[in-house]
């Protein structure tokens, strides 16, 4: 074993070594020569550290590994590369506090051979060794000395390691910063490469797999992940992701306050385990607890996210995910965004083309529709009677827009809004435009049978089938085969009912019942409600999956008051039309009166309208049709009293007042109310019940 010898010596001849080159594995048998001026040893070595960017404290031994980077002495070259784990021995995360030296000076009764390199270590016949951190913003690593005799290394020597430690973490810090230009320049020139294939894309989805491989080279990542914010669920939406298919992926990830508030900055982060549940978002801790779950599942250990952005905004961000922990650094970021760039370059020029494109569209489709809505009204015409559509106003047109698209299409339709609008008149609408104009249409209200009727009504029966059941007979559905079944009041619709109908819209199939054969349900479904499904949704009345079923395509029909320029022409189609059945045509609508049709709310929509109009035509016999004659307040304030209009009163002001005059005028005969006010008798029972009126 040599004596040690002048450390000042010592030191001056690593330094001149190292500073010969970049690269210290090249001139480390010089610096171990030069180590032996001040220290005995058999073997030496340089192990580099891999841990997360975590406080101590924060660390998990099974989290940080390390590797020999240059070693001489006995089994050098068997252990260059060889990468451990810290928990693989008995001291642990204690070699990564700054500035300690661990000495053994009896290897075989100081260490713990249950652990994997406590175990080698003795196996190599080490007795003695010291052994000291890398000093460093940074843990770079540890320097060792390891001795067959037994006590070679006393509290003298402490000083000595720690020296030599000082000069080999600064040639280890020049080598890494010349590993990092050169690792610049090798990143931009492959940057570079990206651009043909994003150039020749107007779709990034189509090249989002091979940008990912391209990008792999520049930033090494095992799945890449394209997200844009939305505003209004303050979430991100998944646009696009390399690599398998995300099971259970929501088509929404809403994001906690703190991530929101940091969505315009880059972020690395180290250990994703708990990183979404760990920032307690506002809402549901479940959500948070699944995001995780899904990084998990995964097997994502840490990400890197950058900004991207387009016109100037922040419109989304670009992730790239590592199943590694704390696979990305620092110096990371300046590549990541120039990737990013590029992608936001693809994607503006998606986006131009995607626009003319629509534009070009747009055009098309205007001319198609207008076409449509002008064949359809005229088809409309011939249907005549109470099925004849009237309207000129912006949202009628809108409406009939929406009929024109739907039309020829075997889509489900669910018509939405007050009752009296239209509804039905829509429904059949849709029917006369459509492929199946020549086959039946068939309505059910679903609010006017009880359940055991309804479902009978519906599906049929088979004789026997209940009480009563006498004869076979076909439902609904079968009696509408290859044309439409209408749905009116779907909101009414039992739980029990509502089941079997779901398995008509997702299977096509259906059985009568007490019958056991099963029959392909061969109909369009239009459905229609003025209840507010979402709340029956929320209060368990409504099943959501039929809900979604049916509302596959919505139309809302607006309500009377909101087509002001519609009412004078529907009230002179009504004109024209029930004049032809009464026997005594009226001569037309007073100037007085059409003020009055105007001024009025019309709380029962259409229908309101059109019973109004009846009634008026009857009283006129045959001269024009007066203020008197309408069953409105205002016209008959002497009659019934008049319903007046003032700063503060609402519209349940007006409609309580209407049905209160009503009641009223007609001696509490409901059905008369009802047929009065252009509502049924259960909508007339809601509303009393509503406003307490006995």
């Amino acid at each position: 074993m040599s004596t040690r010898g002048n450390l000042g010596a010592a030191l001056s001849a690593i330094a001149r070594a190292v500073a010969e080159s970049l690269e210290l594995k090249d001139v480390f048998s010089r610096v171990a020569e030069a180590a032996r001026l001040a220290l005995p040893f058999d073997a030496m070595g340089v192990n580099v550290v891999d841990c997360p960017d975590l406080p101590l404290e924060e660390m998990s031994p099974e989290d940080v590994t390390f590797a020999a980077y240059a070693v001489v002495g006995e089994g050098a070259a068997e252990e260059i590369g060889k990468r451990r784990r810290v928990s693989d021995s008995s001291h642990g995360l204690r070699l990564m506090e700054p500035g300690r030296v661990i000495r053994y000076s009896d290897a075989t009764t100081e260490l713990d051979l249950s652990f994997p390199l406590d175990r080698e270590i003795v196996d190599y016949g080490v007795r003695s060794t010291i052994v000291t951190l890398l000093p460093g913003a940074r843990p770079l690593g540890s320097v060792w000395f390891a001795s067959r005799q037994v006590a070679a290394y006393g509290p003298e020597d402490e000083a000595t390691v720690l020296a030599i430690a000082d000069l080999l973490a600064l040639a280890l810090e020049h080598e890494k910063l010349f590993r990092m230009e050169r690792e610049r320049r090798r990143r931009s020139e492959a940057l570079e490469a990206l651009l043909p294939a994003l150039a020749k894309a107007l779709d990034v989805r189509e090249v989002f797999d091979q940008l990912s491989r391209a990008a792999t080279a520049i930033l090494p990542h095992d799945r890449m992940l394209l997200a844009f914010f939305d505003e209004d669920a303050r979430g991100v939406r998944i646009h696009a992701y390399s690599g398998p298919e995300l099971a259970g992926l929501p088509e929404v990830l809403p994001l906690a306050a703190e991530e929101w508030g940091r969505r315009e900055e880059s972020e690395i982060v180290a250990d994703a385990r708990h990183y979404h549940a760990a920032r307690s978002p506002a809402g549901d801790p479940k959500l948070a607890a699944r995001k995780d779950e899904l990084l998990r599942e995964d097997g994502i250990r840490s990400f890197l996210r950058v900004p991207i952005r387009l016109e100037g905004k922040v419109v989304g961000a670009l992730l790239f995910l590592s199943r590694n922990l704390d696979a990305f650094h620092a110096d990371d970021v300046e590549v990541a965004g120039r990737i990013a760039d590029q992608v936001a370059l693809a994607l503006s020029h998606e986006r131009l083309a995607h626009e003319a494109r629509r534009a070009a569209e747009a055009r098309e489709e205007a001319e198609r529709l207008e076409s449509r809505v002008a064949a359809l009204t005229e088809q409309l015409k011939e249907l005549g009677g109470s099925r004849r559509i009237v309207g000129r106003s912006a949202s009628w047109r809108a409406v009939l827009d929406l009929v024109a698209r739907v039309a020829p299409t075997e889509t489900t339709v669910l018509l939405t809004g007050e009752s009296g609008t239209g509804k039905e008149v829509v429904a059949r609408a849709i029917h006369a435009a459509s492929p199946r104009a020549g086959r039946p249409f068939l309505a059910i209200n679903c609010a006017a049978l009880p359940e055991p009727l309804l479902e009978s009504e519906l599906f049929g029966h088979e004789r026997g089938a209940f009480t009563g059941a006498l004869d076979r007979r076909a439902g609904k559905i079968e009696q509408a085969g290859g044309g439409v079944l209408f749905l009116d009041e779907v909101g009414e619709m039992s739980p029990a009912v509502q089941a079997k109908f779901l398995r008509v819209l997702q299977e096509r199939e259906f059985q009568r019942l007490g019958g056991s054969r099963v029959q392909k349900a061969d109909v369009r479904v239009i459905a229609a409600t003025n209840r507010d499904l979402v709340t029956a949704l929320e209060r368990g009345q409504f099943r959501e999956d039929l809900y979604y079923r049916l509302r596959v395509f919505e139309i809302a029909l607006p309500p009377l008051r909101e087509r002001r320029d519609d009412i004078l022409p529907l009230a002179e189609a009504f004109v024209e039309e029930i004049g032809r059945t009464v026997g005594s045509p009226c001569a037309g609508i007073s100037r007085a009166a059409r003020e009055a049709l105007l001024a009025y709310p019309w709380p029962g929509n259409v229908r309101e309208l059109r019973n109004a109009i009846e009634r008026a035509i009857i009283l006129c016999e045959g001269g024009l049709v007066a203020a008197e004659h309408l069953p409105l307040p205002g016209a008959e304030a002497s009659r019934s009293g008049a319903v007046g209009l003032s700063p503060g009163k609402g519209l349940e002001d007006v409609e309580r007042q209407l049905v209160e005059n009503a009641m009223r005028e007609t001696r509490n005969n409901k059905a008369r109310a009802a047929r009065l006010l252009g509502i049924t008798r259960a909508q007339l029972y809601t509303r009393l019940e509503r406003y307490g009126i006995q």
